[in-house]
């Protein structure tokens, strides 16, 4: 099953990575949570560092611009078919990047894309 990766995932329950995460379990998705900390989300580890994982369909950033530019080549690693910069991530730079390897970039919000079944 194609999966989606929250990239600055939280275990703090108001962070909204750690809602996008329960979401998206909650609409049967497969996720996997990468963060700063070791934690756990509704039963999904937060791996630390640049997991390598396979059959990921969507990257979902909840981390701000400046901090992503030793995120690149992992994120490029992934091989995503799509990317969802949420409010705040939004970042030209690597949307560029993105692009200019076929890969599908949004500017949205993962939580309302699932709430209005846009996901």
């Amino acid at each position: 099953m194609p999966k989606t990766v929250v990239i600055g995932a939280s275990p703090n329950p108001r962070r909204y990575s750690n809602m996008a995460v329960k979401r998206l379990k909650q609409h049967q998705k497969e996720v996997e949570a990468v963060g700063l900390r070791n934690g756990e989300i509704d039963g999904v580890s937060i791996q630390k560092g640049h997991p390598e994982m396979d059959d990921v369909h969507t990257v979902t950033m909840y981390v701000g611009a400046r901090n992503q530019p030793s995120l690149y080549d992992y994120i490029l690693s992934l091989k995503p078919e799509r990317v969802i910069f949420n409010p705040g991530a939004e970042n030209p730079e690597l949307k560029r990047k993105l692009l200019d390897q076929g890969v599908e970039v949004l500017e949205a919000c993962t939580l309302v894309m699932l709430s209005t079944g846009d996901y």
